[in-house]
Protein backbone atom coordinates (compact mmCIF):
# COMPACT_ATOMS: atom_id res chain seq x y z
CA UNK A 1 0.00 0.00 0.00
CA UNK A 2 1.15 3.66 -0.81
CA UNK A 3 2.03 4.91 2.38
CA UNK A 4 1.90 9.11 1.03
CA UNK A 5 -1.65 8.62 -1.01
CA UNK A 6 -5.21 9.94 -0.21
CA UNK A 7 -6.89 7.28 -3.01
CA UNK A 8 -9.34 5.08 -0.92
CA UNK A 9 -8.30 1.89 -0.41
CA UNK A 10 -10.40 -1.73 -0.26
CA UNK A 11 -9.06 -4.00 2.27
CA UNK A 12 -10.45 -6.01 5.29
CA UNK A 13 -10.46 -4.22 8.73
CA UNK A 14 -7.83 -6.22 10.39
CA UNK A 15 -5.55 -5.07 7.21
CA UNK A 16 -6.73 -1.54 7.96
CA UNK A 17 -5.71 -2.12 11.91
CA UNK A 18 -2.64 -3.62 10.79
CA UNK A 19 -1.52 -0.52 8.33
CA UNK A 20 -2.38 1.31 11.69
CA UNK A 21 0.32 -0.67 13.59
CA UNK A 22 2.80 -0.23 10.65
CA UNK A 23 2.69 3.55 10.80
CA UNK A 24 2.66 3.84 14.79
CA UNK A 25 6.15 0.95 14.53
CA UNK A 26 5.65 0.15 18.21
CA UNK A 27 8.65 -0.48 20.09
CA UNK A 28 7.52 -3.97 20.72
CA UNK A 29 3.74 -6.20 20.37
CA UNK A 30 3.08 -9.30 22.11
CA UNK A 31 0.32 -11.53 20.73
CA UNK A 32 -1.53 -14.55 20.53
CA UNK A 33 -3.42 -15.20 17.35
CA UNK A 34 -7.22 -16.02 17.85
CA UNK A 35 -10.44 -16.03 15.61
CA UNK A 36 -11.23 -13.08 14.42
CA UNK A 37 -7.82 -11.42 15.29
CA UNK A 38 -5.37 -13.88 14.06
CA UNK A 39 -5.01 -11.81 10.65
CA UNK A 40 -3.68 -8.85 12.31
CA UNK A 41 -0.69 -10.04 14.14
CA UNK A 42 -0.27 -12.42 11.22
CA UNK A 43 0.07 -9.42 8.91
CA UNK A 44 2.68 -7.52 11.80
CA UNK A 45 4.22 -10.37 11.93
CA UNK A 46 5.14 -10.35 8.24
CA UNK A 47 6.00 -6.48 8.21
CA UNK A 48 8.23 -7.32 10.52
CA UNK A 49 9.97 -10.33 9.19
CA UNK A 50 9.96 -8.23 6.09
CA UNK A 51 11.76 -4.98 8.07
CA UNK A 52 8.97 -2.68 7.36
CA UNK A 53 8.67 -1.85 10.83
CA UNK A 54 11.45 -1.78 14.05
CA UNK A 55 9.33 -3.59 16.48
CA UNK A 56 10.03 -6.41 18.82
CA UNK A 57 7.63 -8.97 17.97
CA UNK A 58 7.15 -11.28 21.14
CA UNK A 59 5.77 -14.73 20.29
CA UNK A 60 4.00 -16.34 22.89
CA UNK A 61 1.88 -19.43 24.59
CA UNK A 62 -1.16 -18.19 25.07
CA UNK A 63 -3.00 -14.66 25.86
CA UNK A 64 -2.41 -14.93 29.49
CA UNK A 65 1.60 -14.53 28.57
CA UNK A 66 0.53 -11.56 26.27
CA UNK A 67 -0.49 -9.24 28.32
CA UNK A 68 2.13 -10.77 31.06
CA UNK A 69 4.58 -9.45 28.41
CA UNK A 70 3.00 -6.72 27.63
CA UNK A 71 2.76 -5.52 30.84
CA UNK A 72 6.70 -5.89 31.95
CA UNK A 73 7.31 -4.20 28.39
CA UNK A 74 5.57 -1.22 28.61
CA UNK A 75 6.76 -1.16 32.45
CA UNK A 76 10.32 -1.29 31.19
CA UNK A 77 9.37 1.81 28.98
CA UNK A 78 8.48 0.57 25.85
CA UNK A 79 6.06 1.42 22.98
CA UNK A 80 4.07 -1.44 23.29
CA UNK A 81 0.31 -2.78 21.49
CA UNK A 82 -1.48 -6.10 21.35
CA UNK A 83 -4.71 -7.54 19.95
CA UNK A 84 -6.90 -10.14 20.60
CA UNK A 85 -10.93 -11.67 20.79
CA UNK A 86 -13.19 -13.43 23.09
CA UNK A 87 -11.76 -16.07 25.13
CA UNK A 88 -8.26 -14.50 24.70
CA UNK A 89 -9.56 -11.40 26.16
CA UNK A 90 -10.99 -13.65 28.61
CA UNK A 91 -7.71 -15.43 29.40
CA UNK A 92 -6.31 -12.00 30.11
CA UNK A 93 -8.70 -10.86 32.40
CA UNK A 94 -6.59 -10.61 36.11
CA UNK A 95 -3.84 -9.18 34.10
CA UNK A 96 -6.09 -6.58 32.25
CA UNK A 97 -6.49 -5.12 36.27
CA UNK A 98 -2.69 -5.68 36.87
CA UNK A 99 -2.24 -3.40 33.52
CA UNK A 100 -4.41 -0.04 34.63
CA UNK A 101 -3.77 -0.30 37.58
CA UNK A 102 -0.10 -0.03 36.69
CA UNK A 103 -1.20 2.95 34.73
CA UNK A 104 0.46 1.26 31.55
CA UNK A 105 -0.07 3.27 28.16
CA UNK A 106 -0.67 0.01 26.57
CA UNK A 107 -3.05 0.26 23.40
CA UNK A 108 -5.06 -2.97 22.37
CA UNK A 109 -7.39 -3.96 19.26
CA UNK A 110 -10.01 -6.20 20.50
CA UNK A 111 -12.04 -7.70 17.61
CA UNK A 112 -15.42 -8.24 19.04
CA UNK A 113 -16.68 -12.27 19.40
CA UNK A 114 -18.78 -13.87 21.50
CA UNK A 115 -17.33 -15.35 24.55
CA UNK A 116 -18.37 -19.11 25.41
CA UNK A 117 -20.18 -21.13 25.63
CA UNK A 118 -21.75 -22.62 23.82
CA UNK A 119 -18.79 -22.22 21.44
CA UNK A 120 -19.20 -20.07 18.95
CA UNK A 121 -16.48 -17.57 16.77
CA UNK A 122 -18.86 -14.81 15.30
CA UNK A 123 -19.70 -11.43 16.58
CA UNK A 124 -21.36 -9.73 19.47
CA UNK A 125 -20.05 -7.76 22.41
CA UNK A 126 -20.19 -9.78 25.08
CA UNK A 127 -16.11 -9.89 25.32
CA UNK A 128 -15.53 -6.06 25.47
CA UNK A 129 -18.28 -5.22 27.42
CA UNK A 130 -17.11 -8.09 30.24
CA UNK A 131 -13.69 -6.04 30.44
CA UNK A 132 -16.04 -2.68 30.99
CA UNK A 133 -14.56 -2.29 34.44
CA UNK A 134 -11.29 -3.41 34.38
CA UNK A 135 -9.79 0.06 34.11
CA UNK A 136 -9.05 0.32 30.28
CA UNK A 137 -10.65 2.89 28.23
CA UNK A 138 -12.80 1.72 25.67
CA UNK A 139 -13.39 3.26 22.24
CA UNK A 140 -15.93 1.73 19.42
CA UNK A 141 -15.45 2.03 15.77
CA UNK A 142 -18.25 1.03 13.07
CA UNK A 143 -16.36 0.45 10.05
CA UNK A 144 -13.02 0.19 8.42
CA UNK A 145 -12.01 3.57 9.03
CA UNK A 146 -12.76 4.38 12.44
CA UNK A 147 -10.19 0.98 12.93
CA UNK A 148 -7.84 2.97 11.70
CA UNK A 149 -8.54 6.38 13.21
CA UNK A 150 -9.49 4.80 16.45
CA UNK A 151 -6.25 2.90 16.48
CA UNK A 152 -3.80 6.27 15.88
CA UNK A 153 -6.17 8.29 18.94
CA UNK A 154 -5.60 5.33 20.74
CA UNK A 155 -2.21 5.74 21.35
CA UNK A 156 -2.52 9.64 21.79
CA UNK A 157 -5.06 9.02 24.82
CA UNK A 158 -3.62 6.35 26.89
CA UNK A 159 0.41 8.19 26.77
CA UNK A 160 -1.49 11.85 27.78
CA UNK A 161 0.10 12.55 30.82
CA UNK A 162 -3.44 13.39 32.23
CA UNK A 163 -4.61 9.93 31.40
CA UNK A 164 -1.84 7.41 31.14
CA UNK A 165 -4.33 4.24 31.17
CA UNK A 166 -4.49 1.80 29.01
CA UNK A 167 -6.75 2.17 25.62
CA UNK A 168 -8.78 -0.90 23.97
CA UNK A 169 -10.36 -0.22 20.34
CA UNK A 170 -12.75 -1.99 19.24
CA UNK A 171 -14.51 -3.35 15.61
CA UNK A 172 -17.37 -5.95 14.98
CA UNK A 173 -15.84 -9.24 14.02
CA UNK A 174 -16.01 -11.09 10.51
CA UNK A 175 -18.84 -8.03 9.83
CA UNK A 176 -15.78 -5.36 9.50
CA UNK A 177 -12.41 -7.79 10.33
CA UNK A 178 -12.49 -9.73 7.33
CA UNK A 179 -15.14 -8.11 4.80
CA UNK A 180 -13.41 -5.80 2.65
CA UNK A 181 -14.51 -1.80 3.04
CA UNK A 182 -12.55 1.55 2.55
CA UNK A 183 -10.08 3.08 4.23
CA UNK A 184 -8.26 6.45 3.19
CA UNK A 185 -5.41 6.82 5.04
CA UNK A 186 -2.65 9.59 6.51
CA UNK A 187 1.02 9.55 5.28
CA UNK A 188 3.44 7.62 7.46
CA UNK A 189 4.95 10.90 8.17
CA UNK A 190 1.76 12.55 9.64
CA UNK A 191 1.13 9.59 11.64
CA UNK A 192 4.36 10.08 13.59
CA UNK A 193 3.94 13.91 13.82
CA UNK A 194 0.23 13.35 15.56
CA UNK A 195 1.43 10.53 18.01
CA UNK A 196 4.81 12.05 18.76
CA UNK A 197 8.25 10.07 20.55
CA UNK A 198 7.15 7.77 23.42
CA UNK A 199 7.47 8.86 26.14
CA UNK A 200 8.37 6.56 29.15
CA UNK A 201 7.41 7.21 32.86
CA UNK A 202 9.23 5.36 35.85
CA UNK A 203 10.78 3.05 33.33
CA UNK A 204 11.92 -0.33 35.42
CA UNK A 205 15.03 -0.58 33.25
CA UNK A 206 16.16 3.39 34.64
CA UNK A 207 19.26 2.47 36.77
CA UNK A 208 19.43 5.90 37.49
CA UNK A 209 16.22 6.21 39.18
CA UNK A 210 14.89 2.71 40.60
CA UNK A 211 11.61 2.25 41.21
CA UNK A 212 8.82 -0.37 42.23
CA UNK A 213 6.54 -1.62 40.54
CA UNK A 214 3.20 -4.28 41.63
CA UNK A 215 4.99 -4.20 45.35
CA UNK A 216 2.03 -5.78 48.03
CA UNK A 217 -0.69 -2.92 49.40
CA UNK A 218 -2.33 -4.34 52.02
CA UNK A 219 -4.43 -3.25 54.81
CA UNK A 220 -2.92 -0.57 56.33
CA UNK A 221 -1.43 0.86 52.46
CA UNK A 222 -2.56 3.00 49.79
CA UNK A 223 -4.76 0.23 47.69
CA UNK A 224 -7.98 2.58 48.18
CA UNK A 225 -6.39 5.82 47.08
CA UNK A 226 -4.50 3.93 44.42
CA UNK A 227 -8.57 2.60 42.58
CA UNK A 228 -9.64 6.61 43.23
CA UNK A 229 -6.85 7.37 41.39
CA UNK A 230 -7.34 5.61 38.42
CA UNK A 231 -10.81 6.89 38.59
CA UNK A 232 -10.08 10.59 38.48
CA UNK A 233 -7.78 9.86 35.49
CA UNK A 234 -11.06 8.23 33.77
CA UNK A 235 -12.55 11.24 34.56
CA UNK A 236 -10.05 13.63 33.00
CA UNK A 237 -10.14 10.88 30.13
CA UNK A 238 -13.12 12.35 28.63
CA UNK A 239 -11.89 15.87 27.87
CA UNK A 240 -8.57 13.99 26.60
CA UNK A 241 -10.44 11.83 23.95
CA UNK A 242 -12.34 14.78 22.75
CA UNK A 243 -9.10 16.84 22.30
CA UNK A 244 -7.09 14.27 20.33
CA UNK A 245 -10.14 13.82 18.27
CA UNK A 246 -9.97 17.04 17.57
CA UNK A 247 -6.72 17.63 16.79
CA UNK A 248 -7.11 14.42 14.45
CA UNK A 249 -9.79 16.14 12.62
CA UNK A 250 -7.57 18.87 11.77
CA UNK A 251 -5.56 16.80 10.60
CA UNK A 252 -7.62 13.79 9.26
CA UNK A 253 -10.92 15.60 7.93
CA UNK A 254 -12.53 13.00 10.10
CA UNK A 255 -14.30 14.16 12.68
CA UNK A 256 -14.97 12.21 16.22
CA UNK A 257 -17.08 12.98 19.60
CA UNK A 258 -17.38 11.10 22.29
CA UNK A 259 -20.90 10.14 20.62
CA UNK A 260 -22.04 9.99 17.17
CA UNK A 261 -25.32 11.77 16.70
CA UNK A 262 -27.53 11.02 13.64
CA UNK A 263 -30.78 13.29 13.01
CA UNK A 264 -31.09 14.24 16.85
CA UNK A 265 -31.76 17.66 16.61
CA UNK A 266 -35.35 17.51 16.30
CA UNK A 267 -36.16 13.42 17.00
CA UNK A 268 -38.61 12.30 19.28
CA UNK A 269 -37.51 8.59 18.59
CA UNK A 270 -34.12 7.53 19.11
CA UNK A 271 -31.77 4.69 19.34
CA UNK A 272 -28.21 4.03 20.83
CA UNK A 273 -26.00 1.16 19.01
CA UNK A 274 -22.74 0.31 18.93
CA UNK A 275 -20.64 -1.25 16.48
CA UNK A 276 -21.43 -2.26 12.91
CA UNK A 277 -25.46 -2.05 13.44
CA UNK A 278 -24.82 1.37 13.59
CA UNK A 279 -24.94 1.47 9.88
CA UNK A 280 -27.94 -0.35 9.49
CA UNK A 281 -30.21 1.98 11.86
CA UNK A 282 -29.12 5.16 9.74
CA UNK A 283 -30.65 3.63 7.28
CA UNK A 284 -33.57 3.13 8.41
CA UNK A 285 -33.77 6.43 10.19
CA UNK A 286 -33.39 8.09 6.88
CA UNK A 287 -36.37 5.76 5.84
CA UNK A 288 -38.48 6.56 8.97
CA UNK A 289 -37.94 10.53 8.09
CA UNK A 290 -38.83 9.55 4.62
CA UNK A 291 -42.28 8.27 5.64
CA UNK A 292 -42.47 11.58 8.82
CA UNK A 293 -41.49 10.03 11.76
CA UNK A 294 -38.95 12.29 13.82
CA UNK A 295 -36.22 9.47 14.47
CA UNK A 296 -32.78 9.73 14.85
CA UNK A 297 -29.78 7.62 16.43
CA UNK A 298 -26.87 8.13 18.73
CA UNK A 299 -23.56 5.96 17.92
CA UNK A 300 -22.07 4.68 20.85
CA UNK A 301 -17.75 5.50 20.34
CA UNK A 302 -16.15 6.21 24.35
CA UNK A 303 -17.94 3.35 26.68
CA UNK A 304 -15.59 3.80 29.01
CA UNK A 305 -15.24 6.04 30.67
CA UNK A 306 -19.11 6.54 29.65
CA UNK A 307 -19.95 10.39 28.71
CA UNK A 308 -22.72 10.68 30.71
CA UNK A 309 -23.20 14.26 30.25
CA UNK A 310 -23.00 14.23 26.79
CA UNK A 311 -25.52 11.84 26.25
CA UNK A 312 -27.89 13.87 28.98
CA UNK A 313 -27.71 16.64 26.63
CA UNK A 314 -27.90 14.77 23.78
CA UNK A 315 -31.09 12.86 23.97
CA UNK A 316 -32.43 15.76 26.84
CA UNK A 317 -35.33 16.24 24.06
CA UNK A 318 -36.52 13.14 22.74
CA UNK A 319 -39.17 11.28 24.04
CA UNK A 320 -38.46 7.67 23.96
CA UNK A 321 -34.89 6.20 23.20
CA UNK A 322 -34.69 2.23 22.52
CA UNK A 323 -30.66 0.97 23.47
CA UNK A 324 -29.70 -2.30 21.49
CA UNK A 325 -27.33 -3.98 23.05
CA UNK A 326 -24.89 -6.65 21.56
CA UNK A 327 -24.55 -8.22 24.61
CA UNK A 328 -26.67 -9.45 27.84
CA UNK A 329 -26.34 -8.39 31.74
CA UNK A 330 -27.73 -11.46 33.18
CA UNK A 331 -29.99 -10.68 35.77
CA UNK A 332 -29.50 -6.99 34.91
CA UNK A 333 -32.26 -4.84 33.75
CA UNK A 334 -31.04 -5.09 30.24
CA UNK A 335 -27.20 -4.99 28.55
CA UNK A 336 -24.81 -3.05 29.53
CA UNK A 337 -25.05 0.23 27.45
CA UNK A 338 -28.80 0.69 28.22
CA UNK A 339 -27.40 0.74 31.89
CA UNK A 340 -24.88 3.24 31.31
CA UNK A 341 -27.64 5.77 28.95
CA UNK A 342 -31.02 5.75 31.95
CA UNK A 343 -28.68 5.90 34.40
CA UNK A 344 -27.09 9.02 32.25
CA UNK A 345 -30.50 10.27 31.58
CA UNK A 346 -32.18 9.68 35.18
CA UNK A 347 -32.11 13.35 36.31
CA UNK A 348 -33.24 14.82 32.80
CA UNK A 349 -36.91 16.70 33.60
CA UNK A 350 -38.46 15.05 31.35
CA UNK A 351 -37.24 12.11 31.88
CA UNK A 352 -37.52 10.16 28.64
CA UNK A 353 -38.75 6.35 28.05
CA UNK A 354 -35.81 4.20 28.15
CA UNK A 355 -36.34 0.54 26.66
CA UNK A 356 -33.83 -1.90 26.50
CA UNK A 357 -33.54 -4.23 23.31
CA UNK A 358 -30.40 -7.16 22.70
CA UNK A 359 -29.63 -8.28 19.28
CA UNK A 360 -26.61 -10.55 17.06
CA UNK A 361 -26.22 -12.24 20.08
CA UNK A 362 -23.50 -15.27 18.92
CA UNK A 363 -23.66 -13.48 15.22
CA UNK A 364 -27.07 -13.53 15.18
CA UNK A 365 -28.40 -11.54 11.93
CA UNK A 366 -29.82 -8.22 12.30
CA UNK A 367 -32.36 -7.52 9.63
CA UNK A 368 -33.92 -3.99 8.42
CA UNK A 369 -37.20 -5.14 9.72
CA UNK A 370 -35.64 -5.71 13.06
CA UNK A 371 -34.74 -2.26 13.62
CA UNK A 372 -38.19 -0.75 12.33
CA UNK A 373 -39.74 -3.37 15.03
CA UNK A 374 -37.94 -1.56 17.83
CA UNK A 375 -38.94 1.94 16.46
CA UNK A 376 -42.37 0.92 16.32
CA UNK A 377 -41.94 0.18 20.05
CA UNK A 378 -40.55 3.36 20.42
CA UNK A 379 -43.03 4.95 18.71
CA UNK A 380 -46.13 4.06 21.25
CA UNK A 381 -44.32 4.90 23.85
CA UNK A 382 -43.70 8.64 22.50
CA UNK A 383 -47.49 8.61 22.18
CA UNK A 384 -47.47 7.72 25.44
CA UNK A 385 -48.22 3.86 25.63
CA UNK A 386 -45.98 3.18 28.79
CA UNK A 387 -45.26 -0.72 28.29
CA UNK A 388 -46.32 -2.59 31.64
CA UNK A 389 -42.59 -3.33 32.13
CA UNK A 390 -38.99 -2.31 31.36
CA UNK A 391 -38.37 -5.94 30.23
CA UNK A 392 -36.01 -6.78 27.45
CA UNK A 393 -37.22 -7.19 24.11
CA UNK A 394 -34.98 -9.48 22.08
CA UNK A 395 -34.63 -8.38 18.24
CA UNK A 396 -34.55 -11.65 15.61
CA UNK A 397 -35.11 -14.44 18.42
CA UNK A 398 -36.10 -17.59 17.90
CA UNK A 399 -39.32 -18.63 19.69
CA UNK A 400 -41.61 -21.46 19.09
Amino acid sequence: MSADTAETLAVTGNEATAEAMRQIDPDVVCAYPITPQTEVVQLYAQMVADGKVTSEFVTVESEHSAMSAVIGSAAGGARTMTATSSQGLALMWELLYVASSYRLPIVMTTVNRALSGPINIHCDHSDSMGARDTGWIQLYGENHQQAYDNCLQAVRIAEHMDVRTPVMHMYDGYVISGAIGPLVMLSDQKVQDFIGPFRSVNPLLDLERPVTVGPFDGLHGWYFEHKVSQNRAMDRALKVIQGVADEYAELSGRHYGLLDPYRLDDAEIAIVVAGSTAGTTRMIVDKLRAKGVKAGMARLRVFRPFPHEAYAKALEHVKAIGVMDRADSFGAMGGPMFLEVRAALYDNDPRPQILPFVYGLGGRDIFPDNIEQAFAVLEKAAQGKKPTSVERRYLNLRED
